[in-house]
């Protein structure tokens, strides 16, 4: 007959003894109900499974508590505690043997044993047990029982088994980082860190770093005090954020580092040590010195550029406020420059301004500093010289290096310069202030004929005062109507008839007639030449169309192109816009340029010169024989006329070397089958020489002066075929 196991309440009735149990002949102890106490009480609310095995041949069960049910989903009843068997076939089959041993184990001693496996709930879900259980043994010492307690306690081994994973995927990530991880204290060092770490720092593993740096003050930071802020503020904020630093590698190279680091305490709030990440930013601040050096350098030749210039120049200034003493700023500027630049070309120019460079950066003291201002203009901060005397002895030394010949493009190249200097604080006592008169001063030195040094003084101020005060009211001059056009006649040599007219603008204000060397140089600089110059060639075209209708005959007039007009735009579609507009016969219109300005776009004035030939309005080349240019550059030049520089026909009389460079430039032009004109003839002797020389026509004071449109005609109609 079988029994089934009883709950709390229900004892077990004894089993009849047989001769397979292995306790048959031993005599069963009397086994009464438990005693349902608070603590059994206690431990049914708390869902644990007590029980107590016969020890019979199949350890059935004597008794079950009611937590069975809550930890197996069986309720005490259930025919799986009829033995321990039973109840053992809801372990999981890799934990059977250990729980075998176990029971083996508790009931040969006398001490209580406990073991963790897995048993199948009924829901079909494993569940994690501890089983805690001891033997009961009567005065005799023969075993009588076996009790014992099962707890649930797969939350624990859920959270163990979490925290397992949480702390292999910690030490993963922690190892296999790509950033720097670590762990220090203010006394110890490196407590812990990463192969990325170690690698960063030039070392083989962790271990052989932690060994090596103890001492990271000493042996890590390149400014140890780095070391002792980075505690400071750890301590003061709790953690450090983009704390960036130069540190040495193992092998004696420098990089840079960036760090952010927490501090970590115990339950007390005493710090335990400090934990954080560290990573390699040396290419970052490469870059970013890059573009700092770039924003303050000048590309070309690798000086400071203004920006910087003017920075140290404040804190020169600041440095002498406090001790009373003494600096200049000197503005130096290259002699003719464009014209260099224009004839050999902007590779040339570059290397020329390069090689200058160098020569300033070697004549100055260690606190001295110079910069380019920009295109062919120096800057110098001369910070060693503290008096008039000692900076012009420097000045007139920088004048002689310049001066040296510097070796271009297989040819000999010398220029000169002019130099402006002001002097702190008798010229100004700030940067501001000392760069704008020292730059006033260079343009005196440019004045008074280049290639020497100007200080500062009131009458350059007001000089310069003046400039301004005319470039102001050159701005207004088109809308006040103020611009005059003057013409001066040109007379062909053979026939002395007057040939064509040459048109020339006058300036005229309240003031009185202002000459275009007053004021053009400032329309070029300032772009104003554009508007200037096209107000030019319209009343120009529409005086020669007038002439052309009116009489007393049709004349070519000549209008000079600027740099910018040519350079700028498109100048052959102006020239056609405005034929159109006032009707002009294109042959009545003659452009003159100059060999520096073609010389500058070789190829772009070539294709405009072309392109204004091809609408019958002549080109000449203006000012011929000072541009440097090549016979096989002339030679590509849509070119009609030629036109000998006055500072040739000046000294005809008198010099042989240009009675050779006149006659040069007369036979050159009629082999290339160009008009020969020279203009600025003023002597008899002059025009005896032209006419020796077969020159095709002139112009000059010697002639007629240049004059108003309607003296002009006047002239001609008076004398149309004979010259005064």
């Amino acid at each position: 007959m079988t029994t089934s196991p009883l709950s709390i309440d229900s004892p077990c009735p004894p089993k009849a003894a047989s001769d397979s149990q292995p306790f048959a002949d031993r005599p069963k102890p009397a086994l009464g109900r438990p005693a349902r106490d608070w603590t059994t009480a206690l431990l049914a609310t708390l869902g644990a499974f007590l029980y107590r095995l016969r020890v019979d041949e199949d350890l059935s069960f004597e008794y079950v508590s009611a937590g069975a049910l809550a930890l197996t989903g069986h309720a005490a009843s259930s025919p799986v505690f009829q033995t321990r068997g039973g109840f053992d076939a809801l372990t999981h089959p890799d934990d059977a043997a250990a729980v075998r041993h176990y029971l083996e184990s508790v009931r040969l001693a006398d001490a209580g044993r406990e073991i963790d496996y897995r048993i199948l709930h009924k829901d079909g879900t494993w569940r994690w047990v501890r089983e805690r259980s001891t033997g009961r043994f009567g005065p005799d010492g023969e075993l009588q029982a076996l009790e014992g307690m099962i707890l649930d306690v797969t939350a624990g081994k859920e959270a163990e088994r979490r925290s397992r994973e949480e702390e292999q995927h910690f030490r993963s990530m922690f190892e296999n980082a790509i950033e720097g991880m670590f762990r220090t204290t203010p006394r110890d060092g490196y407590i812990a860190a990463n192969s990325a770490l170690a690698h960063m720092y030039g070392y083989a593993s962790a271990e052989q770093m932690i060994g090596a740096l103890r001492d990271i003050e000493g042996k890590l930071y390149v400014i140890p005090s780095r070391r002792e802020e980075f505690i400071r503020t750890i301590e003061e904020k709790g953690v450090v954020e983009q704390f960036e630093s130069e540190v040495y590698r193992r092998d004696g190279s420098i990089i840079w580092i960036s760090e952010n680091a927490r501090v970590v305490r115990d339950e007390t709030g005493r710090p335990l040590f400090y934990e954080g990440m560290v990573e390699d930013i040396t290419a970052r601040k490469r870059y970013e010195a890059e573009i700092e050096y770039r924003a303050t350098h000048d590309t070309l030749t690798d000086l400071p550029n203004r920006l910087l210039f003017r920075t140290r120049l404040s804190s020169a200034i600041q440095a002498k406020t406090s001790d009373s003493g003494a600096l200049a700023v000197a503005f130096l500027d290259i002699d003719q420059f464009k014209l260099i630049n224009d004839s050999l070309g902007h590779a040339e120019g570059d290397e020329l301004l390069r090689s200058i460079a160098d020569r300033l950066h070697s004549l100055l003291g260690e606190g001295d500093l110079v910069a380019r201002q920009g295109g062919d203009e120096f800057v110098l901060l001369l910070a060693d010289c503290t008096d008039r005397d000692s900076v012009r002895l420097l000045a007139e030394e920088i004048l002689t290096c310049v001066s040296q010949t510097c070796r271009l493009s297989g040819r000999d190249v010398n220029v000169t310069c002019s130099i402006g200097i002001a002097m702190y604080p008798e010229h100004g006592s700030d940067a501001d202030t000392l760069m704008r008169n020292a730059d006033w001063a260079m343009y005196r030195a440019k004045e008074l004929g280049r290639n020497n040094v100007q200080f500062f003084t009131r009458a350059v101020s007001a000089t310069i005062h003046d400039r301004l005060q005319l470039l102001n009211q050159l701005h207004s001059a088109l809308e006040r109507n103020e611009f005059r056009l003057y013409y001066e006649p040109k007379y062909d040599l053979g026939t002395l008839r007057i040939t064509g007219t040459e048109a020339l603008i006058r300036w005229q204000t309240s003031g009185g007639m202002i000459q275009p060397e007053q004021f053009i140089s400032l329309a070029e600089e300032t772009g104003l030449i554009i508007p200037i110059g096209q107000w030019v060639l319209e009343t120009a075209c529409k005086q020669a169309r007038i002439w052309e209708l009116e009489g007393p005959a049709p004349i070519a007039v000549s209008v000079n192109l600027s740099r910018r007009q040519l350079m700028h735009g498109d100048i052959a579609k102006e020239i056609e816009q405005v034929l159109k507009k006032t009707g002009l016969s294109p042959a009545l219109l003659q452009v003159e340029v100059t060999e520096s300005m073609v010389m500058q776009d070789m190829d772009k004035a070539i294709d405009l010169l072309h392109r204004i030939r091809l609408l019958g309005v002549q080109v000449a080349m203006d000012d011929f024989g000072t541009g440097y240019s090549s016979l096989g550059c002339l030679k590509r030049l849509p070119l009609d006329c030629l036109k000998i520089d006055k500072s040739f026909v000046g000294d005809l009389g008198s010099s042989q070397e240009d009675l050779a460079v006149v006659r040069a430039i007369i036979s050159l032009g009629h082999i290339l089958n160009l008009r020969v004109i020279a203009e600025g003839v003023e002597t008899l002797e002059q025009f005896k020489r032209l006419t020796e020389f077969n020159c095709d026509a002139v112009q000059g004071y010697y002639f007629a002066r240049p004059m108003p449109a309607h003296e002009f005609t006047a002239l001609m109609s008076a004398s149309p075929t004979q010259a005064p």
